[in-house]
Formats: structure tokens, sequence, C-alpha cells
């Protein structure tokens, strides 16, 4: 298309990035963008600049030598997987799936194997297949031994809730996009199969983001009494000196946890963080609330959540 590599589908899939991407800026265009929506823009840009790069390049007239094509486009691809990955770390609380597994330890085993596995090879053989192969094998087995450990991290769940099943599966689903992505790029420029790939991890997780929303509206009754509690409270220090402030997602699930009446080790198993944490989001919850304990809490919320 355009006198460029560019096929089609690639095009279409620009196209929709670009449009979901417009979609949640414009609708938090009038209000503080939350770190979580920030975030997910980020990636929706990652996933625009990685279909204009790898749509687009290589041609002939680009400056330069033809492995600086080559460069940018697998830069993109490999910053996109990397911020795909922590995007789902943020998503779930997670510090670490494995202690190999840290975002920086990703970030320099892709960018040292990149280097001495495809750059190298590549100019010792001038062959980009050959480059491919030296970098795809190594990196594809790290690929699915993390999808393996992710899937194993996730999958725990005691207390079966179907926001959280939809989560598991989409974000299973966007890792297992991850791990075949070097696949589909040793077997050859097939734009239609692997941009096919990829789009759909940014529509997995696009759709975790949809069903976030809802869940969120579903319970809404649930958290009308804290919402408005802290509403009230926006504007005006309490008599301790602390700013209520909204709750922010992690919490708003935690809120609705405690009133379901689970305890903080059932909510770590659920939303797959340790213990701790869960009493650490608990703690900031009730100063917000201004309540001094979880008795308080649900002494004061409850009678709402039943109705």
């Amino acid at each position: 298309m355009f006198g460029t590599s560019i096929h089609w589908t690639t095009f279409f899939y620009l196209l929709i990035d670009t449009f979901i991407v417009l979609l949640i800026f414009y609708h938090h265009s009038t209000k503080k963008i939350l770190s979580n929506h920030f975030r997910f823009l980020k990636l929706g840009l990652l996933f625009i600049a990685y279909n204009a790069t790898g749509g687009f390049l290589p041609f002939e007239n680009f400056p330069g030598p033809f492995i600086l094509q080559y460069i940018i486009t697998y830069g993109v691809a490999i910053t996109l997987c990397i911020y795909l990955i922590y995007y789902l770390y943020k998503e779930y609380d997670i510090v670490v799936v494995r202690m190999h597994f840290s975002i920086q330890n990703l970030i320099i085993l892709a960018s040292t194997s990149f280097i001495v596995l495809l750059l190298i090879p590549y100019f010792f053989t001038n062959s980009l297949y050959w480059a491919r192969i030296f970098f795809t094998i190594p990196i594809s087995v790290v690929a699915f031994i993390f999808l393996w450990y992710f899937y194993k991290r996730i999958s725990n769940l005691e207390n079966p809730n179907r926001f959280f099943l939809i989560r598991n599966k989409f974000s299973v689903l966007s890792v297992s996009c991850i791990a075949l992505l070097p696949i589909f790029t040793v077997i050859g420029d097939y734009q239609w199969l692997t941009f096919t790939t990829m789009n759909l991890a940014f529509y997995g997780v696009t759709a975790i983001k949809v069903d976030s929303h809802l869940y969120f509206l579903e319970n809404k009754t649930k958290m009308y009494k804290i919402f408005s509690w802290n509403e009230k409270q926006n504007d005006h220090l309490i008599k301790n000196g602390i700013v209520y402030q909204n709750l922010t997602r992690r919490e708003i699930e935690v809120s609705l946890s405690i009133l379901s009446n689970l305890t903080y080790k059932e909510i770590a198993k659920d939303l797959f963080i340790a213990e701790s944490t869960v009493s650490k989001h608990a703690s900031n919850i009730f100063k917000k609330t201004g309540v001094k304990n979880k008795r308080q809490f649900l002494t004061r919320f409850r009678k709402k959540f039943k109705n």
C-alpha cells in the first residue's frame, strides 16, 4: 500500500489502535488521567509505533544502512513487548513473576540478545535470515518459559469471580502473543500473521480495560457510600491531617472484596498479591474513608453494600 511494504491488514490495525488511543485520550481530556489510564495510553502509542515502523519499513529510499531499518523495527517491538509485560505486572500488582523475570532483567536480556545474537551475526554473515535464527531460538525459549510462569502465577484462584477470570484469560492471551512473536518473525515477513497476532495482544488488554470499567459500573451501588464519603472530603483536611482522595482501581477491588467478607488471605489469592500488600491497600482505604480499622469500615459501609 502507498508504494511501501505495509500490508492492508497492518494499516487497518494501525487505524484501530489510533482510534482506541484517541478515544481514551478524549474520554480523559477533561479530567486528570489516572496512572493506570496513562499506562494504557503509552501502551497504545507503542502499538501504533509498532504497526507504523514494522509496516512501512523497510523501504529502499530510507537514509542510512539497510540494517538500520531493522534496528528501528526490532527496537520498537522489543520495547513494546517489555512494556506490555510491565503493564500486566502493574495490572496484577506483581513485583516479579520469578526472580529472573524482573523488568530490569528482561530489558538487559532483550537488549543484550539483540546485540549479541542478531546484530553481530548479521555483520559477520551479512545474512538477515541467519541473524534471525540465532536471535529467535533462545528468545523463544525464554518467552515460553515466562508464559508458563506467568500462567501459573495468575491461575490459582480460590474464589472465582467473573471479572478476575476474564482478566486472567485475556492476560494469558496477550503474553501468548508475545511468546509467538519471535517464531513468526523468523518464519518470514508475513505481516498479516505477525501483526494480527501482536495486535491481538493489545485488544486483549483493551478487553480487560473495558471489562474492568463495566465491573466497577456493576458494583458502583456497593461502593456508592464510600465514593460519596470521599467526594465530600476531597476539598478539605480532616482533624488528623489526612486528605481524603479518590480510591485507586486496586483499592476499589480490595474494598469490594472486604465488603464481600473475604479475609486478607483470600483477597491476596484472588488478586495474586501478597497478604501484606492487601493489608497496605486496606490501610490506605481506611485512611481515605475516615475509619480506623476493618471493623469500623464494615460497620459504616456494609449496610449500603447489602442494599
